[in-house]
């Protein structure tokens, strides 16, 4: 399999699935926002398990009933379109944690045929 690699920037946004944003979900209003900003992608993960700042164990197991599990919104683009994208972050997230870290984005031939040979992530850059 033939494939393009790049260089891109990763932002892990930690909150609680109860976390909101004028009434809505505060993950949908980020996931809206990236696409909003066309960041290459975003998707939101559910956890099983976890703490926080809080050190309350949140937990998905039936007899502990938790309904605030924590959430991972995870996004990858070029270090430029992830660096424009931080003060909307900054302006939503007031509890959590945002995490960023340099990755590699390796992308299948299908993926690179569909796009005509551009990579979708480091777009302008010489990744």
């Amino acid at each position: 399999m033939t494939r393009l690699t790049g260089r891109a920037l990763r932002v892990t946004v930690f909150i609680g699935e109860n976390d909101t944003w004028h009434h809505k979900p505060l993950y949908s209003e980020i996931v809206h926002r990236a696409h909003k900003a066309g960041l290459a992608g975003a998707s939101v993960f559910r956890g099983i398990e976890g703490f926080g700042a809080s050190s309350l164990i949140h937990t998905s197991r039936l007899l502990s009933l938790s309904e605030d599990l924590p959430v991972a919104i995870v996004i990858v683009d070029n270090e430029e379109s992830v660096r424009a994208f931080l003060p909307q972050l900054d302006e939503l997230v007031s509890e959590g944690l945002v995490i960023l870290d340099e990755c590699e984005v390796i992308l299948p031939r299908s993926q690179l045929r569909s796009t005509g040979g551009t990579p979708i992530v480091g777009r302008g850059s010489n990744a």
